[in-house]
């Protein structure tokens, strides 16, 4: 089996564009969410998000592509650009039939589909563009990177709602360590902050209301949670086999050794209660690795910031590691990046792989009330400074769909 490791990251988010930025603000706990700027939230009982702001998709992309595309395939081409600077990857060099796209993607080109059913119903089915099915539809985002830089390997999209992006993570891991391909473009994309996504999730009950607070609204694993917040972006990692990126001199960020997947079989929405899905999905990610449960200093949770996820994570964590769990330092950068849906792993498998390269973890922001259920160490408002070998991140979604992978220090 080949070995796997991580060689170029491309963060688009509410806190930062490009690793640099995305770094400072995690580990200075900066918050990305405040008041809604796309739309008028006026008849909303939620009025804030994590919106990613100073994009300009010209940075990135031509203006005659940029209007074929909707916002998270513009997200992720602008991530996908950024991982191969970072990863210093010369496309002249690669053999292109051995490169994969593999993205996770929750909903998809929604604000293209509000704006083309209000052509629809306002003016006609003339005035629908020719475009709109191409670019709402959610392959279009790994589609559009294999055109945009010649990538001819497997390319395809992960929907697992919350988990796609971690789901696409590890399946382009297996790629690589079964010697399919030699690099993988992965990760997740997502742009979901309309009308009609906020509305339904305020319909479930799902948002933060605090609406007075916005940068103190998402509060992973504090009694005064109240939902989480809703965040857009792309997280893109270049993937890549070990002997590959040593042949053309990479950086190596670290390697992945492990990836568990299961399946709650509970509910549509809420999680297993006994948390049996998520507990597995760790031990298989560390079994795959041989790792022992002892070796892990940190843990990025999937942490929304929601009563029920806080708590039985928090207790998924306590199966898994028993004692140890004490000991781990675990942390929610969704309390500073909000919850990027299909792209929320991307971008914390990011943070998780940077924690260990830089030897910081970074905090859960607004940890202000403890609460009884949730009693393990949460990194509260502060980095803190610890070796790190060992580091899972973990994301579950709606319909029950748990993924967790296994990132370790890397070592020739």
């Amino acid at each position: 089996m080949k070995r796997v490791v991580i060689t170029g990251l491309g963060p688009v988010t509410p806190i930062g564009i490009g690793k640099g930025k995305y770094w400072k603000s995690l580990i200075e706990g900066k918050s990305g969410v405040g008041y809604i700027t796309r739309f008028d939230t006026a008849d909303f009982d939620t009025k804030i998000a994590a919106e990613v702001r100073n994009f300009d998709p010209l940075d990135f992309i031509n203006k005659k592509e940029v209007r074929r595309m909707d916002r998270f395939t513009q997200y992720a081409i602008a991530g996908t650009r950024l991982a191969l600077e970072d990863g210093n990857v010369d496309l002249n060099k690669l053999k292109m039939e051995k490169v994969g796209v593999i993205l996770g993607v929750g909903i998809g080109g929604i604000e293209t589909l509000e704006g083309e059913f209000l052509k629809l119903i306002e003016k006609g089915p003339n005035r629908v563009s020719p475009v709109f099915i191409p670019m709402m539809i959610s392959n279009m985002a790994p589609g559009q990177i294999s055109m945009t830089f010649g990538f001819k390997g497997p390319t395809m999209t992960v929907t697992t709602a919350c988990a796609s992006s971690t789901h696409a993570i590890g399946e382009a891991f297996r790629m690589i360590k079964n010697g399919y391909v030699d690099m993988v473009i992965t990760g997740g994309a997502e742009s979901s902050i309309t009308p009609l996504s906020v509305a339904g999730f305020c319909s479930m009950k799902a948002l933060s209301t605090r609406n007075d607070e916005p940068q103190k609204a998402s509060r992973p694993f504090d009694k005064q949670r109240d939902g989480f917040v809703m965040g857009e972006g792309a997280g893109i990692l270049i993937l890549e086999e070990l002997s590959h990126a040593l042949n053309r001199g990479a950086e190596i960020y670290g390697e992945i050794v492990g990836y568990g997947s299961t399946t709650d079989a509970f509910h549509i929405t809420q999680p297993d209660p006994e948390a049996k899905g998520a507990a597995k999905a760790m031990r298989l990610a560390l079994e795959e690795a041989a790792a022992e449960y002892s070796w892990v200093d940190y843990i990025n949770a999937h942490g929304t910031s929601t009563y029920f996820n806080d708590k039985l994570e928090t207790l998924a964590i306590k199966i898994v590691f028993k004692d140890h769990a004490k000991n781990i330092n675990i942390s929610s950068t969704k309390s500073m990046t909000g919850h990027l849906l299909g792209a929320a792993g991307a971008v914390e498998a990011m943070a998780t792989v940077l924690a260990i390269k830089e030897g910081t973890v970074p905090p859960t922001i607004n940890y202000e009330y403890p609460d009884e259920e949730c009693d393990l160490n949460y990194t509260p408002n502060k980095a803190v400074k610890r070796d790190i070998n060992y580091a899972l991140s973990n994301s579950f979604g709606f319909g029950g769909h748990n993924a967790s992978i296994l990132f370790k220090k890397f070592v020739d």
